[in-house]
This record gives C-alpha cells, structure tokens and sequence, in this order.
C-alpha cells in the first residue's frame, strides 16, 4: 500500500458525540458522512485538551505520556505522531487556535512549524477582550499583576484568548490551503493537525461573541454560567451555581456553535479529497460534560458524555467509505492508524480495519482549583467499556452505567463492595492489557494524591 501524500488530522476542540449526532446521524456532514469510515463508540483517553491530544499525539493514556492536570508536560523522549511522520518524508505542521496544544505544554515536539492562529488575526473586540478575559480568569489577572506566569510560558495567554470572542476556523483552513500549496511546490508531503476552538468555550454561535438567550436578566445569567463554567467555582463551593436550565443552555450553546462551523467543515474535507491520496480524519479530542454526573466543564470529570467523541477516518486508499463501526475504540490510537497507513512499524494496528485490538480506557486527574478545590472533589478516576457497559472507579469502589447509543449517557450506580469487573466482565485476551493500565494508573494517582 502506498502512503498517503498528505495527512490531515483535524480536531473540533471540546466537540461531544451528541453535538455532532443529536439524533443519532450526523449533522452537516454529508460528504464525511459519504466518505468516510464513522466511529459510533470512539472515547477519548482524557477529559481535557492537553491530556487527551496527547494521548492522540502519543497513542498513550495520561499516566503514560505524563501531560496531565498533575504533571502538566509531556514526557521527554516520547515519540509522537509528528516526529515519526517526520522521520517518514512528512513536513510536519500545526495550526491551532488552543495555546495548550503548543509548546507551553510540550505539545509541539515533533512539529517543523507550531502557526498560532491568534498571531495571525486582529481582535474584533479589543477592549471587550481586554476586558472579557481579565474578568473571566483569575490566572490572566494574576499574569498581569504580578510575574508568576504559569509554568513561566504563558507570555502568549493573553493575546491567545482572543478566539473566545472570535471565529478563526476560515483563518485556519486558508492557512492550511497555503501549507499545502507551499510544500507540493516543494515536492514534500505534509502533515497538518489542525484545532479548532468554534465549538470549546465559550461556544461561538455567531462570528463574534453573543449570547443566545432574550432578555437582559436571561443573557445576565447565561454570561454568569459561563463564568462558573470556565472557572469551575463548583469545586470550591457547596452548591453548584450552574442550575440544570442554565447547563441546557451552555449545552445549546456548542450545539450551535458546531451547526455554525459543520458545512464549512464538510466542504474542507471536500476540497482536500479532491487530491487523491490525502489521509483525512476528523474528530474530537474530547468533549465537555454539562452536568452529567454531576460534573461540569472538563478539566475534572470522566462522566462518559465528556469522553465520548465523533470520529471520521477517510483512508488515503478510499476503503471504508461509508462504513460504521459501533465497536468501542480509543481515540488514542489515531496515531497507530496513521503509522499503520504510512507503513511505519510503530503503528500496531488500524483502528478503522481493526478496531478490536483498541481499548476504550478514560481517565481524569483531579483538578487543584486556585488550591481551593473541596475534599470530596480530590480524586483521580479511571473508566473502560466493555460489552455496552462502562465502568468506573474511584476513591476504591467501582460504578457502573450503561452506554447509551443517542443523546447524555446515564449517572453511574455504585457496584457492590468486592466486585471486580475487570475480572467479572472483561473477555480474557483483553484482561491483562486492562489490569496493567488499571494498576499503573492507580500508582501514578497515589504519587499525586488521587
């Protein structure tokens, strides 16, 4: 098989399932939907953007590759999808509206070219975003007034935040048109990782920021959960001051946003088919979680619905158009996918030929709010699907729940004390690669307190 010419992973920052399949079909993409190999059961190994684009970076879980809300940097050494691609021929790009996707957090190893979207545009709204963002997060106050930048990187934070008051996803495809142009001008093939923050929050419905309720006390208060939202205070407080209307109308709000982006992104993936070769794949790198659970945002949760994400593959040789897989997969194993399809020994398996050979794990590390963040919220979660069930452990009692197919997966019922369903309901072959995973990420949550 030959490899492709170009590669192109492109991520819908924060995107559930159920935003982009609301009733169980997909919304707005009627070429990927043609043309491509769609995942019905494809989980994220993390809950937020740094751990679960690394893992797709990496082919590992957290506690593997080590960019978590803990440790909060890659691991030295680790081989990721861009510095293999390279390796291979590939010149290797990103294009990305998400800071945390950059270098601040190691996420750049491996890339000839990191292009920051927000340097590229001017602001809309300059005093609006001033204004917005200082209010919004007590961090980029603390940037401000004092010289304790997190990790001493985030310099770009600031100006970064401008794409929560403005769309970049045509800013993002011209660039990657000129990427393209460029390195076929040059002979080279590329690999371009895109990210898109239409659909993170605060969840663009329009070009630039708007509320979507009616009413000076309604947008009041949906401006509010956004606040709450962003800056999860629930974790410091003993009521949650996002009520069950206001989180349908932050879920509304992505549900929007991604109707808002969903043909420009057909119509992209479109245009690159159109040169035969290219390896596309569209997704997700997790998604938030509304309530579910009774968790909000994503930094801190492993309620399924934030780890239940759209998955396209559209294989470089055109097998598998049209064809679904309901077979739980990890996301994580886009990277062996794509070295599997460039013929690098390194990718294992395909997980679109091959899906039986993933294992659907989620985990979550608790989130140390401003140092504020309750007892009872202080602990690491790890979760897997096996047999349309999902199984979740914490503070060492194990929960379960069943999957769900369309729409919020249901809340978690504790298992009785004793029961072990990795050695109750798991298949055999796939027991010992579960138990492992299990183990080590108990040892490294004790190191940290989980």
């Amino acid at each position: 098989m030959s490899k492709p010419r170009n590669i192109i992973l492109l991520i819908a920052d924060s995107l559930r399932y159920d935003s982009v399949h609301p009733d169980g079909t997909p919304t707005g993409l009627d070429f990927v939907a043609a043309n491509a190999t769609r995942f019905t059961q494809a989980r994220s190994g993390g809950c937020w953007t740094l751990p679960a684009t690394a893992s797709l970076f990496t082919g590992l879980m957290p506690h593997e590759h080590g960019a978590d809300t803990h440790s909060r940097g890659l691991r030295k050494g680790v081989p990721t999808l861009a510095g293999v691609l390279r390796e291979n021929g590939y010149a290797t790009h990103q294009i990305t509206a998400n800071v945390a996707t950059t270098e601040v957090f190691g996420l750049d190893e491996g890339f000839d070219e990191v292009r920051r979207i927000w340097q590229h545009v001017p602001a809309v709204h300059r005093r609006l975003h001033q204004v917005v963002v200082l209010a919004g997060k007590p961090r980029l106050r603390k940037k401000i007034l004092t010289t304790d930048f997190v990790m001493g990187k985030l310099s770009e934070d600031f100006e970064a935040s401008k794409v929560w008051l403005q769309t970049t996803v045509d800013n993002i495809f011209d660039h990657a048109r000129r990427v393209l142009r460029d390195n076929t001008a040059r002979g080279k093939g590329s690999f371009l990782f895109l990210n898109l923050m239409e659909t993170h929050f605060p969840y663009h419905v329009a070009a630039t920021f708007e509320t979507t309720t009616s009413g000076l006390l309604a947008q009041l208060r949906e401006v509010l959960s956004l606040y709450h939202l962003v800056n999860q205070t629930r974790l410091t407080r003993d009521v949650d001051p996002i009520g069950p209307e206001q989180m349908a109308v932050l879920r509304g709000r992505q549900r929007k946003a991604w109707v808002m982006v969903a043909a420009k992104v057909d119509a992209f993936v479109r245009e690159l088919r159109e040169d035969d070769g290219n390896l596309v794949i569209f997704g997700s790198d997790h998604g938030d979680c509304f309530g579910e659970q009774g968790w909000s945002y994503h930094f801190s949760n492993v309620a399924d619905a934030g780890n239940r994400v759209p998955l396209y593959w559209l294989r470089a040789d055109g097998q598998g158009a049209g064809a679904v897989i309901d077979t739980p997969v990890s996301a994580r194993d886009v990277f062996h996918g794509v070295l599997h399809e460039v013929g690098d020994a390194r990718g294992t398996h395909h997980i679109a030929s091959d899906p039986h050979r993933s294992l659907p794990v989620m985990q979550s590390n608790w989130y140390n709010n401003q140092g504020k963040t309750l007892e009872r919220y202080r602990y690491d979660q790890i979760a897997f699907v096996e047999g349309g069930t999902r199984f979740l452990n914490r503070l060492g009692g194990w929960w379960t729940a069943p999957v769900a197919t369309v729409g919020p997966e249901q809340a978690f019922v504790a298992l009785d004390k004793g029961v072990d369903p990795i050695e109750d309901s798991v298949a055999p072959e796939r027991r010992a690669r579960l138990r492992e995973t299990f183990t080590a990420f108990r040892a490294f949550a004790s190191e940290h307190g989980g």
